[in-house]
C-alpha cells in the first residue's frame, strides 16, 4: 500500500469542501508545512503531494529512500529541483490540463472587464459617484469583436482561450517556438509581430529561465499604446516593475493579472491602486469543480504509479 503525505492541502482545500482521503493508500494530510518540518513529515512515506510548494535540491537530497514519487498538484513544476529528484530516483509528476477551461475563462473575463472599464466603474460606485448613470458613460467602453487577440503559447489553455475568443469574433495571432502553418482562422507569427499588432496580449507559457521576464520594458514598448496585457500563467513571465512603469506612463492601456511575481501580492503593491489594472489572487484554477478534478487526477497519478505505469511524468 502506498503511504501518501499531502504537505499543504489547505492550498487546494481552503474551504473544506474536498476530501483528500479519496486518494488511494494510507493518506496523511497536513494543511500546511514549514520547510523545517518537511523531512520529518515525509519520513516513511512513498508519495509526497504538494501544491506550488518549493522543494529545493538541498532538501530533496535529504529525502529518505522510502520516497519514490512526488506529485505536483498543478501544472507548473518550476518550484521543484528536478535534477535533485532525478538523482534520488524520485519520479515527479504533475497534473496537466485540470484547469484549462477555468483559467481560459478567467483570461476572457479579464478582457471583458477591461474592455468595459469595469474596475473604474466599480470604484466610482464605491465612492458614490453615479455619473455613469446620470450622464453619458464617463469611462471607455469598447467591443471585443473585431479586436485582435495575441496568444503567446499554444498549449491547452491557449487553445481554449482562442476557442472562446473566436466565438466572440476576435481575430487571432499566435506566437510559438514551433513554426506552424496558419489554420482555423489562426495566424501564427513572431512574438514581435504579435506584440505590434494585438489589442490584447495573453500569456500562456510555463515559467522557465528562457521565459522569465519575457515581458519587460522593451517588449512592453513594442505593444500598441491602446493594448492590454493579460497574464493567467505565471507572474515571473513579466518584469513587474517595468509593467508598473508602463501602466503609469501610458506605454500600454492596461493589464489583467491573475498571477504576480510575488504571491500573495504585497499590500503596498501599486498594482492594487492603478485605475487601468485588474488584479485577482491567482484564482484561475480555484473553481470548486476544478479543484475536485485536481484531487481526482492526483489520485489517478498515484494509482498509475502503483500499477507500474506512471502517467504525467515530468522527471524521473
Amino acid at each position: 500500500m502506498q503511504k501518501v503525505v499531502v504537505l499543504n492541502g489547505d492550498v487546494v482545500n481552503y474551504d473544506g469542501q474536498l476530501d483528500w482521503h479519496t486518494l488511494a493508500g494510507d493518506v496523511t494530510v497536513y494543511g500546511s508545512t514549514a520547510e523545517d518540518e518537511i523531512l520529518a513529515r515525509v519520513a516513511g512515506k512513498t508519495v509526497v503531494v504538494t501544491k506550488e510548494m518549493p522543494l529545493p535540491g538541498a532538501l530533496v537530497r535529504q529525502f529518505p529512500a522510502s520516497v519514490k514519487m512526488v506529485v505536483e498538484a498543478g501544472t507548473g513544476y518550476n518550484n521543484h529541483d528536478t535534477a535533485a529528484l532525478s538523482a534520488k530516483g524520485i519520479t515527479l509528476t504533475n497534473i496537466p490540463a485540470y484547469s484549462t477551461q477555468r483559467v481560459a475563462h478567467t483570461a476572457i473575463m479579464l478582457m471583458l472587464n477591461l474592455a468595459s472599464s469595469m474596475q473604474q466603474q466599480l470604484r466610482m460606485l464605491e465612492r458614490g459617484d453615479h455619473r455613469n448613470f446620470s450622464e453619458h458613460l464617463m469611462v471607455p467602453h469598447m467591443e471585443l469583436n473585431g479586436k485582435t487577440l495575441g496568444v503567446v503559447g499554444f498549449g491547452h489553455i491557449g487553445r481554449e482561450i482562442i476557442k472562446v475568443a473566436q466565438a466572440l469574433s476576435m481575430n487571432i495571432l499566435v506566437a510559438t517556438r514551433t513554426k506552424r502553418a496558419d489554420r482555423d482562422g489562426i495566424h501564427f507569427t513572431t512574438l514581435s509581430d504579435l506584440l505590434a499588432n494585438s489589442d490584447f496580449v495573453s500569456l500562456n507559457l510555463p515559467l522557465t529561465s528562457a521565459t522569465r521576464h519575457m515581458i519587460n520594458a522593451d517588449t512592453l514598448a513594442a505593444m500598441k499604446p491602446s493594448a492590454f496585457l493579460i497574464n493567467t500563467a505565471r507572474g515571473g513571465l513579466v518584469d513587474e516593475s517595468a509593467l508598473v512603469a508602463a501602466l503609469q506612463s501610458g506605454v500600454i492601456a492596461g493589464a489583467g493579472l491573475d498571477v504576480q511575481e510575488v504571491e500573495p501580492l504585497p499590500d503596498d503593491s501599486p498594482l492594487f491602486d492603478l485605475p487601468n489594472v485588474i488584479v485577482t489572487p491567482h484564482m484561475g484554477w480555484r473553481g470548486l469543480e476544478t479543484r475536485q478534478r485536481l484531487v481526482d487526477m492526483v489520485a489517478a497519478n498515484i494509482k498509475a504509479f502503483a500499477d507500474g505505469a506512471p502517467i504525467n511524468v515530468v522527471a524521473k
